[in-house]
């Protein structure tokens, strides 16, 4: 059996496990984000009151972030991605140069703004995990490092909580990219615009393996219908 073709006019860009894993990363972050609010502002706690439920809730949502990273690299196309986000190149450094003095300049499938976010993010989260257990465990540590690490953990919260929202902000500003994270497909005509790159090399991909599909021939087309 073979599988129905895409629509010509869109573009796959993240397969459902890759979905998956950001809307779930996603929601754990949003969960400590939100139980440190509550549980650092005197006026929200206060709404809530219930503090040793909000800390068990704000322990287990950030330890538990790197699960579903860790479980997505089963997926060979999350993988892909991750070595995506990871290389650096030549075009990475002129999209930074063109973005600075406001100009457009191609990308690959993730521009250099959602590498560096990508690479701060992850490298604060790793961090935080760190410190909240420290926090976590205090009679495990010395006094030094408990206090080094509630002053790290708390200003490091400050940071993400002002680049998620930045994240979120950049993604309210295109529909089609967040269209792409919600059913994995993008317009061409999108892709083309903002990931020429990236484009490109999927059409490429796309005429070779339509170049490489065997032709039928018209005896065996008859031979099909007659069976």
């Amino acid at each position: 059996m073979t599988q129905p073709a895409e629509p010509p006019e869109l573009i796959r860009r993240f397969t459902a496990a890759e979905r998956w894993i950001h809307r779930t990363t996603a929601a754990l972050m949003g969960t400590a984000l939100v139980t440190a609010a509550f549980l650092y502002l005197p006026a929200l706690a206060e709404l809530v009151g219930r503090r040793s439920l909000l800390v068990t809730v704000h322990e287990w949502a950030g330890v538990t972030m790197p699960v579903p990273l860790l479980a997505g690299l089963v997926s060979q196309a999350f993988r892909a991605d991750l070595v995506r986000l990871n290389r650096f190149g030549p075009h990475d450094r002129g999209w930074i140069r063109a973005t600075l003095r406001g100009r457009s300049h191609p990308s690959g499938k993730f521009n250099a703004g959602q590498k560096l976010y990508a690479a701060v993010i992850s490298g604060a989260a790793l961090v935080m995990i760190g410190t909240g257990l420290i926090m976590w465990f205090p009679r495990l540590t010395p006094l030094f490092l408990r206090t080094g690490a509630t002053f790290v953990h708390d200003w490091l919260a400050l940071l993400i909580g002002a680049l998620v929202g930045g994240h979120i902000w950049m993604a309210s500003r295109y529909p089609e990219a967040r269209s792409g994270l919600r059913t994995g497909f993008v317009p061409r005509s999108w892709a083309r615009r903002h990931h020429p790159l990236w484009e490109r090399d999927q059409s490429a991909d796309q005429q070779a393996v339509t170049a490489s599909a065997p032709v039928r021939s018209s005896a065996e087309s008859e031979t099909d219908a007659l069976s």
